[in-house]
């Protein structure tokens, strides 16, 4: 006769679960087949505007922005100044970049982005959000335990290395600008952008590559 196992159907009902997608993730689904159903759009206009957010606009946008800021001192420093007004430069503005401010990581100082309260971020520079920058666990745990974080995802930073945790609200948002690699001078904007990885410009990532911008 076959046994009912309460623990295990638990496990295996919570197992199932767990790959469907979000609450949220579902209500845009259905209002998307809805949409489409009713003839107001089509699903390849809507898979054109995600290609181009998660591809072209961002975060291709915030790299062009940092490699100008290390090709050109003085457009770094109006970048630091005020962020907002210098990526206008490049004619990107936009509701979620209305209020930016750049930081900027050095040797001695690490600079990690995190939205406590829900996810606010530039995606018009930097694209769509990463899963994981939404995430409870990364929203709490990057302001209490920085460097366990970004242990987690491959940052290794010496003691004397200060970590600067930059919390994001509706009305102010922030850029990371990172560290230039060694080994790229002479290098051209395009070249140096290839370098800029999204990560970098939210914090969770310091140590880029300079072969991956190679000619």
């Amino acid at each position: 006769m076959a046994t009912f196992d309460t623990k295990n159907i638990t496990k295996i009902h919570q197992a199932l679960h767990s790959h469907l997608p979000s609450d949220s993730a579902l209500r845009v689904k259905a209002l998307e087949s809805l949409l489409v159903e009713k003839g107001l759009v089509n699903s390849e206009t809507i898979d054109a505007w995600v290609e181009a957010y998660s591809e072209e606009i961002g975060p291709k946008r915030g790299a062009k922005i940092i490699a100008k800021a290390w090709l050109d001192p003085s457009y770094k420093q109006r970048l630091l100044e005020d962020a907002t007004a210098a990526i206008t430069e490049f004619d990107y503005h936009g509701h979620a970049t209305a209020h930016l401010k750049a930081v900027e990581n050095t040797s001695s100082v690490h600079n990690l982005v995190v939205c406590t309260l829900c996810s606010c971020y530039p995606f018009s520079i930097l694209g769509v959000a990463p899963n994981w920058y939404k995430t409870a666990a990364y929203r709490s745990r990057a302001v209490r335990e920085p460097r366990s974080v970004l242990l987690e995802f491959g940052v290794t930073l010496d003691d004397k290395v200060k970590v600067q945790v930059w919390d994001s609200t509706a009305e102010l948002r922030y850029l990371v600008i990172p560290q230039r690699p060694q080994d790229t001078e002479g290098w051209n904007e395009e070249q140096l952008a290839a370098l800029v990885t999204r990560n970098s410009m939210i914090g969770t990532d310091r140590d880029l590559n300079s072969n991956r911008g190679e000619a």
